[in-house]
């Protein structure tokens, strides 16, 4: 069993910067493969906004282009997400989730954090 554990989000003013992390841990070995962060806003369908693969390459979406950026330290299984130029319509509830196996050969299980609120309000 694999825990996602997610910090940093918080109240920030429009414009405002703030930094999510999100941390794999497992009593087992295991691998972290590719890892998303979503959100979801009251009322909203739960919305993709980044993904990162093992190797680094990086997508978003068109509503994060420019502002926010993933990133991952494999030795911390540990992934990120830099929020800048903050907006009201970013406000949400943060998840990541991560593509984990046990080993190279074996299965990809998702993991989700808890979620983390984001709020950007002057």
């Amino acid at each position: 069993q694999v825990q996602l554990v997610e910090s940093g989000g918080g109240l920030v003013q429009p414009g405002g910067s703030l930094r999510l992390s999100c941390t794999a841990s497992s009593r087992s070995f295991f691998i972290a493969y590719a890892w998303n962060w979503y959100r979801q806003a009251p009322g909203k369908q739960r919305e993709l906004v980044a993904t990162i693969t093992r190797i680094g390459t990086t997508t978003y979406a068109d509503s994060a282009k420019g502002r926010f950026t993933i990133s991952r330290d494999n030795a911390k299984n540990t992934a990120y997400l830099q929020m800048s130029s903050l907006k009201p319509e970013d406000t949400a509830v943060y998840q990541c989730n991560a593509d984990i196996r046990a080993s190279v050969a074996a299965m990809s299980v998702v993991y989700w954090s808890q979620g983390t609120q984001v709020t950007v309000s002057s």
